[in-house]
């Protein structure tokens, strides 16, 4: 069995389909679970933070990921608790920033506090360290819907965000492949695009022109303080506004692993584009 934390996320939901459309048993672990889940899979109501509500009896992989609100979870003691339950290994969502921001202590510091557990747990690991999200344009909905209007800063700073059911896609492979023991992969998409790259394909996808607005990195920081902590909510703008080289690198790693191209923002918008209508 292989148990899914965070199975209601942009990563977690497309992992769990992705494994039961694979024939694997399945147990989804949300703290709010999904009204609907495909055919055979459990779920499970549990808190990342509680090592004790996690549900690991019969389970032998886990994908873990900690959200920023879960930074507070006794990393060792989750590990602890999968491993004497009989899971042997652990795929972890961690994020590039642990390598590209060491002196953020939400991305660096914490994310590293976390693969390092990891590592130490004695369990077979794998760390996947994505960038940015092509989903976090799922920021845009209401205001492209209503206004056809797109706002984002840093308008012309282009980075190849990852689609996230390309990481469900890795995640699934490293979770029953052999081959990928103690790697750590680096997952971004095919190619650096803007924010107003981005609006520019959502417009043509939609047949209407998105208007780009840029916002300055106060405006932006107010809307991310929302629903992220002020210190992730500084090292992301740091990252859209002034990514390092290593930030800007196309990663072979998705196509390594999959035998094909990560799929571009074109792709993923237009998957997604019943939301923007």
């Amino acid at each position: 069995m292989i148990v899914v934390t965070g199975a209601t996320g942009n990563v977690g939901r497309p992992l769990v389909r992705m494994l039961a459309e694979a024939g694997e048993k399945v147990t989804a672990v949300a703290r709010t679970l999904p009204a609907e889940l495909p055919d055979g899979v459990q779920a499970v109501s549990a808190d990342i933070t509680d090592a004790g509500s996690l549900p690991f009896d019969g389970a032998e992989q886990l994908f873990l990921l900690f959200a920023p609100g879960s930074f507070a979870a006794d990393v060792p003691a989750i590990l602890s608790a999968a491993k004497d339950a009989g899971v042997r290994r652990v795929v972890l969502l961690s994020s590039q920033g642990v390598a590209t921001r060491p002196e953020s202590v939400s991305h660096g510091q914490l994310g590293r506090a976390i693969e390092t557990a990891v590592q130490d747990s004695g369990l077979e690991w794998t760390i996947l360290r994505p960038g940015g999200f092509q989903s976090n344009t799922f920021a845009w909905t209401e205001s492209v819907r209503e206004q056809r209007v797109a706002a984002a800063p840093f308008g012309d700073v282009a980075i190849p965000f990852v689609d996230p059911d390309d990481i469900a896609a890795v995640a699934a492979a490293v979770l029953v492949q052999d081959g990928h023991l103690g790697q750590t992969y680096v997952l971004t998409g095919p190619a650096p695009e803007s924010p107003r790259d981005r609006a520019r394909v959502l417009g043509e996808l939609l047949g209407e022109t998105v208007r780009f607005v840029e916002q300055t990195p106060e405006e932006a920081r107010a809307q991310m303080l929302a629903f992220m902590p002020p210190e992730v909510a500084d090292t992301t703008l740091a990252v859209l506004g002034a990514p390092t080289d290593e930030e800007l690198r196309i990663s072979p790693d998705i196509e390594r692993v999959l035998g094909r191209a990560p799929h571009p923002y074109a792709a993923w918008a237009a998957r997604n584009l019943p939301a923007f209508r």
